[in-house]
C-alpha cells in the first residue's frame, strides 16, 4: 500500500512539475515605447535666398561751387542712381543644430539652437550717369561719368527657437519660432572723374544683427536614435545705414546710404542623433 502511494506521488510530480515550472517563469520585459523626449545633435544641408533689397542713396542738395564737389542737379542724379531694388540673392546652406524635446501625450515641446553657413549678396549697380555741363570758380566746362553702387552681404545665420508639435508615433509635425542672428556688411561706393582726377568714396558698415524667425517642419524617426527632418525657416532683420563724405581737395559732399529690412528664407533637410529612445509617455 505504501509503495503504491509513493508511486502515485512520484507520478503526479512528473506530470505537474513542468507545468508548475512554466508558471514560475518571469514575465517578458515590457516593450519600450518610442518617445521624442531627450537631447539631440545633428547636421543639416539646404538652400536659401534673400528677397530683393531696397537701397536708398541720399546726396543733399548743394548749389555752392566753392564748397561742394558735386552741385545741383547732379546731387539729385547721384541720389537717383543709388536708389532702387536689387535682384534676389541665393546660396547653399549647411550647418549643425542641437536641442532638447519633451513629449507629453501626443504633444512635443522643445528648444533648439543652430548655426548655418549661408552666404548671400544683394547688389544694385554700379549705375552710371553723366554730370551736367557746369562752370564755376576754378571749374572747366565739361561732363564726367558718375557711378553709384550699393551692396549688402551676409555669410552666416544662427537661431535660438522654441518648437511645438504633435507626434504620431515616429512622425512629428511641428512649428518653430524665436530669435535669429546674422552678420551684415553694407558697402556703398560713389565715384566720379569730374575735374579729371575725380574722387571716390566707399562707405562700409559692418554689423551683427538680431531679428525674428518662424517656420515649421516634419521629422521622422528612422531608428530609435536617428531622425530625419525637412524644415523651412523665415528670418527678418532690420536694415543698415551709414554716412560718408565724397572729398576732393577743399570740395566735399556728404553721402548717406541705407537698406530696407532684410528677409531671408531657408529650406533644408537635417539628420539628428537622439540620446535615449525608450520610456513611457
Amino acid at each position: 500500500m505504501n509503495k503504491l502511494l509513493v508511486a502515485g506521488i512520484g507520478l503526479a510530480g512528473l506530470i505537474g512539475g513542468p507545468a508548475l515550472a512554466a508558471d514560475m517563469r518571469p514575465p517578458p520585459p515590457p516593450v519600450a515605447l518610442f518617445t521624442w523626449s531627450g537631447a539631440y545633435v545633428g547636421v543639416n544641408l539646404g538652400s536659401g535666398w534673400r528677397q530683393p533689397v531696397d537701397f536708398v542713396t541720399t546726396m543733399p542738395s548743394c548749389t555752392d561751387f566753392t564748397t561742394c564737389f558735386i552741385v545741383d542737379p547732379d546731387t539729385g542724379l547721384a541720389s537717383a542712381l543709388g536708389t532702387g531694388r536689387s535682384t534676389r540673392a541665393s546660396g547653399a546652406t549647411g550647418g549643425f543644430q542641437a536641442g532638447y524635446n519633451y513629449q507629453f501625450g501626443a504633444a512635443v515641446a522643445g528648444v533648439e539652437l543652430d548655426w548655418e553657413y549661408f552666404k548671400r549678396t544683394s547688389s544694385l549697380g554700379p549705375s552710371a550717369g553723366l554730370t551736367s555741363d557746369i562752370t564755376g570758380p576754378g571749374r572747366p566746362f565739361f561732363q564726367a561719368p558718375l557711378l553709384v553702387s550699393n551692396e549688402v552681404a551676409s555669410t552666416w545665420l544662427a537661431t535660438i527657437r522654441g518648437r511645438l508639435g504633435f507626434a504620431w508615433d515616429r512622425l512629428l509635425l511641428y512649428g518653430t519660432g524665436g530669435v535669429a542672428f546674422t552678420d551684415v556688411r553694407y558697402t556703398q561706393t560713389v565715384t566720379t572723374s569730374l575735374l579729371i582726377t575725380g574722387a571716390t568714396v566707399v562707405n562700409v558698415v559692418t554689423e551683427t544683427k538680431s531679428g525674428v524667425t518662424v517656420g515649421g517642419g516634419a521629422e521622422y524617426a528612422l531608428w530609435n536614435n536617428l531622425t530625419l527632418r525637412a524644415e523651412y525657416l523665415y528670418a527678418q532683420f532690420t536694415g543698415v545705414s551709414g554716412t560718408s563724405v565724397l572729398q576732393f581737395q577743399n570740395f566735399s559732399n556728404p553721402v548717406a546710404g541705407s537698406t530696407g529690412n532684410l528677409h531671408d528664407h531657408i529650406v533644408r533637410v537635417g539628420l539628428n542623433y537622439k540620446f535615449g529612445y525608450g520610456g513611457s509617455y
